[in-house]
C-alpha cells in the first residue's frame, strides 16, 4: 500500500539541491517517487511503508537538514577533495588569463605604463578581468552541455566567492613580494599556489554540501 510522507528540508538553495535530496530519497528501496522543491523547502515522498526515520537519515546524509538537525560536516572525503581541486584548477586557469594579462599589459606596453595608474587601480582592473575571463572559460565549457545563455547564467552564479578570494590573494601576494603590480618569473609560482589554496576548502565545502562546483 502506497503512503505519502512530507518532510521539511533545510539548506536547499537551487534545483541542484532539490535533485540531490530527490536522488538520496529515491535510492531507498521502499521509495517509489520523491518530489522535492527548494522553493517550498518540502520533500513529498511516495513509498511503500518506509519509516520517517530512514527518510530523514537519507536527507541528512545528502548534506541537508531536517527540523534544524544536520549531520556534522565531513571534511575527510578524498574523492571530493580531488574533484574540488580539479574545479579550483580550472577556476585558477580562467582567473590567471585575465589577471596576468592585465598586469603584463601595464608592465610591458609603454602607452599603458605612461598612464601612471596606481598599483591599486591596476590590481582592481586585473581582478575584474580575471573574474571575467574565468566566467568566459566556464561559459565555453558549459555551452557543450546547455544553451549559451543558460551556460552564461550558470557560470556567473557558480562561485563568485571562489573567484574573488582567488583574485584578491594572487594580487596581494604580488604586491607583498614585488612591491607593486608586477610579473617576474619568480613571483608567478607563489601567486598561483596561493590563488589555488585560498578557495580550495570553500570549493570542497560547496561541492560536498550542495553538489555544486565552481567549474
Amino acid at each position: 500500500m502506497s503512503e505519502t510522507t512530507t518532510i521539511s528540508v533545510g539548506g536547499m538553495t537551487c534545483t541542484g539541491c532539490s535533485g540531490n535530496v530527490s536522488s538520496a530519497l529515491s535510492s531507498l528501496a521502499e521509495v517509489t517517487s520523491a518530489e522535492v522543491s527548494h522553493e517550498t523547502g518540502l520533500a513529498v515522498v511516495e513509498h511503500s511503508g518506509a519509516d520517517r526515520e530512514s527518510l530523514v537519515r537519507a536527507i541528512l546524509a545528502s548534506g541537508y537538514s531536517v527540523d534544524g538537525e544536520e549531520l556534522p560536516f565531513d571534511w575527510s572525503d578524498g574523492s571530493v577533495w580531488r574533484q574540488s581541486a580539479h574545479n579550483t584548477k580550472w577556476c585558477l586557469v580562467g582567473c590567471s588569463i585575465g589577471d596576468f594579462g592585465t598586469i603584463a599589459a601595464f608592465q610591458f606596453i609603454p602607452y599603458l605604463d605612461a598612464l601612471g595608474w596606481s598599483t591599486m587601480s591596476i590590481m582592481m582592473l586585473a581582478m575584474f578581468n580575471g573574474i571575467m575571463t574565468s566566467i568566459a572559460l566556464e561559459t565555453i565549457i558549459l555551452s557543450a552541455q546547455m544553451a549559451l545563455n543558460e551556460a552564461f547564467r550558470v557560470a556567473i552564479g557558480m562561485s563568485l566567492i571562489s573567484m574573488i578570494s582567488m583574485e584578491a590573494t594572487m594580487n596581494i601576494v604580488d604586491v607583498v613580494l614585488t612591491g607593486g603590480a608586477k610579473l617576474t618569473w619568480w613571483v608567478i609560482p607563489p601567486m598561483l599556489i596561493a590563488g589555488f589554496l585560498t578557495p580550495w576548502p570553500y570549493n570542497y565545502w560547496r561541492l560536498k554540501k550542495y553538489g555544486v562546483a565552481c567549474h
